[in-house]
């Protein structure tokens, strides 16, 4: 088999909010946008989102690595987003999680690269 991509495709009932969300969080290029789907590209990866959505929590299995899960989860909630779990310290370690939901319901995590 040959594969040509891999997408991940998440819902929203606000297409266009979603897609909003993503670009302004993580810095994401909108690929494609159309009355069906949205692609977005962040850090080489393609997320599809799909109109059609409920708005209801959904865990996507995301994640998005980042230097700083404090600050980024500042930047989830400034753009829309919410916080499911807030950041905390570790084992005398800066926070490496942070539990997030987009505009449309879809929960994600923020994650820092451990130390060890």
């Amino acid at each position: 088999m040959i594969i040509e991509r891999v997408k991940y495709v998440i819902w929203a009932a606000d297409k266009e909010r979603a897609v909003r969300f993503y670009c302004t969080v993580f810095g994401g290029r909108v690929l494609k946008l159309n009355s069906a789907i949205a692609e977005v590209e962040i850090a080489g990866a393609v997320i599809g989102i799909h109109d059609g959505g409920e708005g209801k929590r959904t865990w996507t299995g995301l994640a998005f690595q980042v230097p700083d899960v404090v600050s980024g989860a500042k930047e989830v909630v400034a753009a829309g987003g919410l916080l499911s779990r807030e950041p905390e310290p570790e084992n005398g370690e800066p926070a490496h999680l942070a539990m997030c939901v987009d505009p449309e319901g879809n929960e994600f995590m923020l994650t820092r690269k451990r130390s060890q």
